[in-house]
């Protein structure tokens, strides 16, 4: 076992592991630590606890020290020289004309590297761009390509749902969401239904599929044959999961709705599952 902290970089970053030794850390506290982007201000979000030896992804690090008056103060100057920078990428950007998005940049805590993120669709030629934020900042330069979902997280916005989207208020690392996911809800396949502000599927389909799953586990589905009250080897037409209700069409051709527990099921229908299915790429059906 090993003794850790969890420390994050931004309000909704990711969490990563320090060695708390010889310091008495408590939730909220600034503490300095080394990276492989150099020297960083963080916050304590998850207090001091052991964890196995084997659970920790990298080699473990140590906190430097509880950060001061003057690292707290060089941090609010590099948010205030970030904003600065963020016009100045901008404007060197659209210069060279490059398919590239801003999205954010940030300094590192001993102001000698600068981090410049942003999206795009396919490789960008930026060795003349580089020679530029070279010149007009004097530090050295960082430019990290970031995916669609992280590009939302550096934005933010308003989902479908009214309120902020999750990975700017508390998710922090992004779960697996697949197209599956989201036909097990009987959702509607459009991308104005399933796609965030990414364009990838929302992430909230993923909260719900373990309650999914366990319903379609135990009533009948689209496709399986089922005996009712009224009528032996109907098909099941369509299924309401939150409510367990499902419909049934006889060999009449005759309709009828049911609670999921007054039917039999008989035999299932054979699920196709394609490549499709398992990735989060929307597609406008």
């Amino acid at each position: 076992m090993v003794k850790v902290v969890g420390i994050t970089f931004k309000d909704v970053g990711k969490v990563y592991w320090f060695n708390p030794t010889p310091f008495n850390l408590n939730i909220g506290d600034k503490v300095i630590v080394e990276t492989i982007r150099g020297l960083e201000l963080g916050c304590v979000t998850l207090g001091i606890r052991e964890l196995a030896d084997d659970s920790l992804e990298h080699e473990l690090k140590s906190v430097m020290r509880v950060a001061n008056k003057y690292d707290i103060k060089n941090y609010n100057d590099n948010l205030e020289r970030a904003k600065k920078a963020l016009k100045d990428c901008a404007r060197i950007i659209k210069k060279h004309k490059l398919e590239m998005k801003l999205l954010d940049c940030e300094y590192t805590l001993d102001h000698q590297k600068i981090i410049i993120y942003y999206n795009a669709d396919g490789r960008v030629d930026f060795r003349e761009l580089l020679k530029d934020l070279a010149a007009e900042f004097r530090v050295r330069i960082e430019l990290r390509q970031v995916g669609p979902r992280e590009g939302a997280k550096f934005l933010g916005g308003i989902g479908c749902c009214g309120r902020e989207v999750c990975c700017k208020t508390h998710l922090r690392e992004f779960d697996l969401v697949t197209m599956k996911m989201a036909k097990d809800q009987g959702m509607t396949l459009s991308a104005s239904k399933v796609a965030g502000l990414c364009g990838k599927l929302m992430c909230c389909i993923g909260y719900e599929n373990s309650t999914y799953e366990e319903i379609r586990n135990r009533i009948p589905l689209v496709g399986d044959i089922v005996n009712t009250p009224k009528c032996q080897n109907c098909r099941v037409i369509s299924v309401d999961f939150l409510r367990e209700r499902i419909k049934t069409i006889d060999n009449e051709e005759k309709i009828d709705d049911w609670e999921a527990k007054e039917v039999e099921k008989v035999s299932s229908h054979k699920e196709v599952i394609s490549e499709n299915d398992l990735t989060d790429d929307v597609i406008d059906e």
